[in-house]
């Protein structure tokens, strides 16, 4: 039976290279993939998905407006050979997209297979993280470590200075520049990177 999958993680923990060799290993079995990536997500060329690794591969920039079951119901009669639905940046999903994302695994028996955030950088859920962790079949972490040594399953958005942001949009497109893995303990500190030693009130540098 097919499944809707949510692979979730906190930033930077690969989940993008994760989709990219997903949708290698189904290629190199011949199996073709359908990959989708969000409009808002300019960092980068349009349609395009792109890991911090370097690997990229084209896809479907999808917005509010997108029926992710018409497209995929569309992209099957011109190519049954696509046996998978991967999407990137799945956090920027609405709750109709999750619904559709749904309907292809019962009604297409495709599976699909969703990379995302599970939150933002205020601890808040992301609509779309919500609902697939509500209604995915398989829950999946993809795992990142703080600058502590301990997991990562928060992110603090810091300015250009380096400074924890608190407040804001909850949608900001963003790097490594913007944002900072942590554990919970850093994230409720506000700590994004490890306090340099101190000898007599002066800082003492901290080797690489």
């Amino acid at each position: 039976m097919a499944k809707l999958y949510f692979y979730y993680s906190a930033m930077n923990a690969g989940k993008s290279t994760t989709l990219l060799q997903s949708s290698y290993n189904y290629h190199e079995r011949g199996m073709k993939t359908l990959l989708f990536v969000p409009a808002i997500d300019d960092r980068y060329a349009e349609g395009q998905i792109t890991s911090r690794i370097g690997l990229t591969h084209e896809a479907v920039s999808f917005s509010s407006g997108l029926d992710f079951f018409a497209h995929v119901s569309a992209a099957l009669t011109r190519d049954p050979s696509i046996r998978c639905v991967l999407i990137d940046e799945a956090q920027f999903l609405r709750k109709a997209h999750v619904e559709q994302l749904k309907r292809i695994t019962v009604e297409l028996k495709i599976p699909v297979i969703a990379y995302g955030l599970r939150t933002d950088f205020m601890g808040e859920p992301f609509e779309g993280s919500k609902y697939l962790l509500a209604w995915a079949e398989d829950l999946v972490e993809i795992k990142t470590i703080c600058h502590c040594g301990k997991k990562a399953t928060m992110t603090l958005r810091v300015d250009p200075k380096g400074r924890v942001l608190r407040s804001g949009e909850q949608v900001q497109i963003g790097g490594n520049e913007s944002y900072v893995s942590v554990c919970y303990e850093h994230f409720l500190k506000g700590q994004p990177r490890p306090l340099q030693p101190e000898r007599a009130g002066v800082p003492v540098a901290v080797s690489s």
